[in-house]
């Protein structure tokens, strides 16, 4: 392994912002994975980045930098309704899902376009327009790094939540190296899920209701691009912060003074709410704060306009949590990893 020293890592994550590793390398295929016990006791600190798009580096990082580049994808079963892969964990996500697209196989097609790697998929339980990858997710392959052991993590033993997962645990960060996860995908989709925002319209618009795993890629894939900017011409991580759960209570209260409130039931007692309205009602959207703030398509990103620091960019998203708690007394949860 090539380690390189006092590396600027700027190139390696999407917000575009300067910060200095002590040291960085890259892992490229499985032989590489028993040195990270060697380099984790020789630096310390280690962070393992994939596509760099669900990070925020606020600082220089005094340790070393592990880039995944691990790829490929295996189809390892098959019947006649379903397919197995095993898909590796450097992969890109959005290559994986036109991959499936490509092959008329459903079950991860409204996930496409979304930033990052396949090994950020299960930690992150990546989700968007009604999907969610654990849907998907067979198995999580991840080599422990004190003991060198091989494990597997079923979906079940992954406990995944709201974007959330056992990998994103506090006691489990920096832990375990994801190596691959295992999908299992529908060969003859039956039953697609068009129900989320303007995906029925879309594809009623470009696709004359034509409704296949195809279409709905492309339409979700359009929508995106309207929406969100690219990270190549404008630093971002995407959404910034989660959509806050709460109580049935409190939502009531809130519904009494903002009756217009979107809001989305997801159990008994529990309450979705889009982070996104909570922070353009409070004047966010479009708001330039130095050199970041919010884009004008969607009040949800934060974006670097070129020269922003990482400090500067999480004071901004402070002041975004603090007026939105003041307004509605709503806590929003950073999505981003914030270093």
């Amino acid at each position: 392994m090539n380690i390189i020293y006092n590396q600027q890592i700027l190139p390696f994550n999407t917000f575009h912002v300067q910060a200095i590793s002590k040291a960085y390398t890259c892992i490229e295929d499985l032989a590489d994975i028993k040195q990270l016990t060697s380099l984790k006791n020789e630096f310390g600190k280690f962070i393992i980045l994939g596509g760099g798009s669900n990070i925020l580096f606020t600082k220089d990082f005094d340790g070393i930098v592990i880039h995944n580049k691990i790829k490929g994808i295996e189809k390892i079963k098959e019947t006649k309704q379903s397919v197995w892969l095993k898909v590796y964990s450097g992969t890109i996500w959005h290559d994986f899902v036109l991959y499936t697209v490509q092959n008329n196989w459903s079950g991860i097609e409204n996930l496409s376009l979304i930033p990052g790697t396949v090994g950020a998929s299960p930690i992150q339980n990546i989700g968007a327009y009604g999907v969610e990858a654990k849907e998907s997710i067979v198995e999580v392959l991840t080599y422990e790094i004190l003991t060198h052991k091989l494990q597997k993590f079923t979906n079940e033993a992954c406990h995944f939540g709201y974007r959330d997962s056992i990998f994103k645990r506090q006691e489990n960060q920096g832990k375990y190296f994801i190596l691959s996860v295992t999908f299992k995908l529908n060969k003859n989709p039956t039953s697609l899920n068009i129900s989320y925002g303007d995906v029925q319209k879309i594809i009623d618009e470009k696709y004359r209701g034509i409704i296949n795993v195809k279409n709905i890629s492309e339409a979700i894939i359009h929508i995106r691009s309207q929406k969100l900017p690219n990270p190549d011409e404008l630093g971002n991580a995407g959404s910034f912060f989660k959509n806050p759960i709460i109580t049935i209570d409190k939502a009531n209260a809130i519904l009494e003074q903002y009756p217009q409130i979107p809001h989305y039931q997801v159990s008994d007692n529990q309450i979705k709410i889009p982070a996104a309205w909570l922070i353009e009602q409070c004047g966010w959207k479009g708001q330039r704060d130095g050199n970041t703030g919010n884009h004008s398509r969607q009040a949800l990103v934060i974006v670097n306009y070129g020269n922003a620091s990482g400090l500067e960019i999480s004071m901004h998203a402070s002041k975004v949590q603090k007026s939105v708690l003041d307004k509605f007394g709503i806590q929003l949860q950073s999505e981003v990893n914030i270093i």
